[in-house]
């Protein structure tokens, strides 16, 4: 279960140590924060432009994070969950957003704080998903306001990752050694 972590033209990636990665790639510059959690096959590619995962974001199995060289960043606030095999290409997810499985969020598209991007949307190049929405559908569009439901499910998602996280990590011993996982700056 160990990351491949590696630089790109001598950027390496910059990993809080409290950060869980299960077997992710992390390339060049990214920046995970503090309880970020980054699951099974997951690929982050910093290579062409940053990327920026805030704290206690959970990114689930398969997922890939990259941007655009020269054009566009990828950045991922606080407490964002992001479902199995989304595509988070140069967009913006800010603070406690919400994108469902195989969810696709292209350049220069943001979701705001708690918004919600339903599984398999697709959010088009520099389309806002506002706060207290749900977008669904390809092209995604608004479909309702969030409900009691959606806030339930997502504030349960980020602590059960969370705890999940901590589990796999006493489970191997606290991670992959310290000169594969580098320390945040």
């Amino acid at each position: 279960m160990t990351p491949l972590i590696l630089p790109f033209k001598g950027v390496l990636p910059r990993i809080h140590p409290s950060a869980f990665l299960a077997n992710a790639t992390i390339i060049g510059d990214v920046e995970i924060a503090e309880d970020a959690n980054i699951w099974f096959g997951v690929t982050i590619r910093g290579d062409v432009n940053a990327v920026r995962i805030g704290k206690r974001t959970n990114i689930q199995d398969g997922t890939v994070v990259h941007c655009t060289g020269g054009l566009t960043n990828t950045v991922i606030g606080d407490d964002v969950t992001v479902g199995h095999l989304a595509l988070l290409h140069g967009c913006t997810l800010h603070d406690g957003a919400f994108v469902g499985m195989q969810a696709c969020i292209m350049d220069n598209a943001v979701v705001e704080s708690g918004a919600m991007v339903a599984a398999g949307a697709l959010v088009t190049p520099g389309k806002v998903v506002t706060a207290g929405e749900v977008w669904a559908g390809n092209p995604a569009k608004f479909l309702r306001p969030i409900n009691d439901k959606d806030r339930m499910v997502h504030q349960h998602t980020i602590p059960h990752y969370l705890k999940l996280a901590r589990q796999y990590l006493g489970e191997v011993g606290g991670g992959p050694p310290d000169a594969q996982r580098p320390a945040a700056e």
